[in-house]
Parts: structure tokens; C-alpha cells; sequence
């Protein structure tokens, strides 16, 4: 008789609750909620910062790689997706600005015409022996680590070399990290055949140690207590939130938090509670880079692996008090701004020390050109017992197959 009386539908959700708590937080769904997005003037230059710092200390990996420490332009040009160079920009117009970190020189082609190359100075490659040191000895474990969670997130293990490669100066992995980090450890990570011809890396172990967010590594007594987790939250200058926007962030925050390294797969993606749960996916994403920001495009690509419905990015627009989206480079670039403290970032891996030293000689070499210090002298060689000078803009060499190893930004939607 007693399961004959109609009871209400809240009455219904909190005795199931009680036994099934998940079911309990998704009776919320989607709010429908739009924040205006304002230009952060601290953040932006940091940006812009970063982006051109990306280029040169992939140009200087690059070199480095080598073993006389140059190459010709053509083949720095090959790698110009991995840059995040504007289009009108060319790559030998980049390089030039900085001559105290690119000495350039000529040697001639098959055809004996004189083309562009680049070596490090020894000012510059004192740095990267510094770089290489802190990758290979000092901070071995921590990025090797990184590679591990990254790779933890996704549902499958699993992501396809090109995917890495975007994300990889960002992870802090050295160049040729194939060979050089994730070969000698076989234990760890495999090869695998992906279709369409690609390679994708797959993790062999999963690490429980390692399958704590930062969220949960900064609140771990909450964490133990299962008291709902939130994230710091800051909003800039200017920047008007409504009242109906602040209850709802309010109670955004009180709802349940689920780690990016479990199954949730449960989850209703129409709900709040699953919107929460992709924050927090970017939250320990962004956590994973040495500068706390990524491009966009770069995370967008990602859909697939982290098994993420579609328009997820949207989350980016949605809380502007965790992220900060910047337009500057021609790109979007997601920075987190709890990372940041008036344009500085709080805690500073080793590798961003190091990669300061890089901006102080890119803002010297810069300006000393700028003021004249280094005049543009002719390029002698001596073909056919004739001395010439030759000015050669081109990042080609006509007998050369210059198909890109890596010719675009995006990933093909198979990923």
C-alpha cells in the first residue's frame, strides 16, 4: 500500500539520491547564461610575449638538434606551423630581427646559388645548454610526468603524435621528444599505427599517483572530506557582473566537482554538473603547461580524445573568471588566470627562468637593430673565381621537395 501513494517528483530524486548520489546532481540542467568578454590589459601583453618567445625557442630547438648548430632556411621553414608566426610574417623576416641569438650566413645550393642560413651564437647556445640540462637531468621526472597526465586525460590513453606536437613546447618537451624522452621508455609508452597513416603514442601504465587534479592537490583535505571543490575565481577591471550571473556562478560552484581522470561517462553533458566537470579538464590542462595558457585551436583539437561534446570550448566564453581568452597574434590564446598576478606568474617552473633569458636577448637584439648596432653587411662567397654579394630573400631552394612535415595548425577531424 505504501508505494501506491503518488509522491512528488523531488521527493522521488532525493530518495534516490540517497543511494545514488550522481543521480541527485544532474537533475540541474545547462543554465543559460552569457558573460561579456573584456580585454584584459595585463594578461594581453603577456601574450604577446609568449607567442613570438614560442618562435624563437623553437627555432633554437630546432638548431640545437643539429649537429653544427645551422641550417638552411628551407628547412626552418618546413616547421613554420609550429612557430604560431602571423601568415604576412616570413620566417627569415622573424629570425633577422634577432641577430644576437641567429648569426645568418650564406652557402650556395646545389645550383651554386647563395642561400640563407643560420647557426646559434655562442651567447644563445650557452642558454639552450642550460635548457637541455634542466630537461634532461634537472626536471627529467616533472616533464616526463606531464607527458604521463596528458596523455592520463585522454579516455583512451591515446593521441596522435601531430596532436602532441602542438602542445609541445607549451608541455615543455624538448624537440624530438619521440626519440629522445618517450623511446627510452618503453615501459611507459608505445607506438601505435592510427588510421590514415599517423602514429599515436599511448600511455602502457596508469599512475594513481599521478591521477590527482591540481584542484584536488590544492584542496586535499576538502578532497578527502568529498566537500564539493571550487575554483579560484577573478574578474579584471571593468568588468560588470550582473546579479542574476553572480547566484548563478554561486551556485555553480557549490555543485559537485569530478576528476578529470575518472569515468564520467555518467555524466548528462546538458547538465551544469557536466559543464563542471570540462572546466575542470582545462583547468588541470592548462595546469600541465609551463606558462598556464594555450592556443585555442590547439585545445579544440582535442575533442575527440578527451571524449568531449561538441561546442565544449564553449566553456572558455562561459567563465571568464577562470579563463581569460586573448585575441592578440591573430589567434585566441586561453591563459588561467589564477596562474597570473599583475602580468607575473605565481609560480614559476624552472624552464620559464629559463626561457626568460631568451626574451632578455630577444628585447636586446631588437632594439640594438633597431638602433643600428648591427648593420647589414654583404654576403661575400666567391663562385667562378668572382667575388659577389648576394641578397637572397627566398625560403625555397628550387630543387628542393618542400612539402611541410608539419603544414597546418589543425588537426584532421579524425582525431
Amino acid at each position: 500500500m505504501m508505494f501506491r501513494q503518488r509522491r512528488s517528483f523531488s521527493d522521488v530524486v532525493s530518495f534516490v539520491a540517497h543511494f545514488h548520489p550522481f543521480v541527485h546532481i544532474q537533475k540541474r540542467n545547462l543554465v543559460n547564461v552569457k558573460l561579456k568578454w573584456v580585454k584584459d590589459t595585463v594578461l594581453d601583453p603577456v601574450v604577446s610575449h609568449s607567442l613570438q618567445l614560442k618562435a624563437t625557442c623553437t627555432l633554437v630547438s630546432l638548431l640545437g638538434s643539429n649537429p653544427d648548430f645551422s641550417l638552411p632556411i628551407y628547412c626552418l621553414a618546413r616547421y613554420r606551423g609550429q612557430l604560431g608566426l602571423p601568415p604576412d610574417l616570413k620566417v627569415s623576416t622573424f629570425i633577422r630581427r634577432y641577430p644576437n641569438i641567429f648569426q645568418e650566413f650564406y652557402r650556395p645550393d646545389s645550383r651554386g646559388t647563395p642561400v640563407p642560413w643560420y647557426k646559434l651564437t655562442p651567447e644563445v647556445l650557452e642558454i639552450y645548454t642550460q635548457e637541455m640540462r634542466l630537461v634532461y637531468e634537472d626536471c627529467y621526472v616533472d616533464i616526463l610526468n606531464r607527458l604521463q597526465k596528458l596523455l592520463m586525460l585522454t579516455k583512451e590513453r591515446l593521441l596522435p603524435l601531430q596532436a602532441i606536437d602542438q602542445l609541445r613546447w607549451d608541455l615543455g618537451l624538448p624537440y624530438d621528444y619521440e626519440n629522445k624522452l618517450v623511446a627510452k621508455r618503453p615501459e611507459l609508452f608505445a607506438f601505435v599505427k592510427l588510421p590514415h597513416e599517423r602514429v599515436g603514442l599511448k600511455l602502457l601504465v596508469w599512475d594513481d599517483c599521478l591521477a590527482v587534479s591540481h584542484l584536488e592537490s590544492r584542496n586535499l583535505k576538502l578532497a578527502q572530506k568529498n566537500v564539493e571543490l571550487a575554483f579560484p575565481i577573478g574578474f579584471p577591471r571593468g568588468f560588470g557582473l550582473k546579479r542574476k550571473c553572480m547566484e548563478w556562478l554561486h551556485e555553480w560552484q557549490k555543485l559537485p566537482y569530478t576528476s578529470p581522470y575518472v569515468d564520467a561517462s555518467h555524466l548528462d553533458p546538458r547538465t551544469d554538473v557536466s559543464e563542471k566537470r570540462i572546466v575542470g579538464v582545462f583547468h588541470d590542462l592548462l595546469n600541465l603547461t609551463i606558462l598556464r595558457k594555450l592556443e585555442r585551436k590547439n585545445v579544440s583539437n582535442l575533442r575527440g580524445p578527451l571524449a568531449m561534446p561538441q561546442k565544449f570550448t564553449k566553456v572558455f566564453e562561459r567563465h571568464p573568471g577562470i579563463f581569460y581568452i586573448s585575441k592578440k597574434g591573430g589567434t585566441q590564446t586561453v591563459v588561467l588566470r589564477e596562474a597570473y598576478y599583475r602580468g607575473e606568474l605565481i609560480e614559476k617552473h624552472p624552464l620559464a627562468d629559463i626561457w626568460e633569458k631568451y626574451v632578455s636577448m630577444m628585447e636586446e637584439g631588437f632594439l640594438d637593430r633597431s638602433r643600428g648596432l648591427y648593420k647589414k653587411e654583404g654576403m661575400e662567397s666567391s663562385f667562378d673565381g668572382k667575388r659577389s654579394v648576394y641578397e637572397c630573400e627566398s625560403e625555397t631552394e628550387s630543387d628542393c621537395n618542400l612539402l611541410s612535415e608539419y603544414e597546418s595548425d589543425e588537426i584532421s577531424k579524425e582525431l
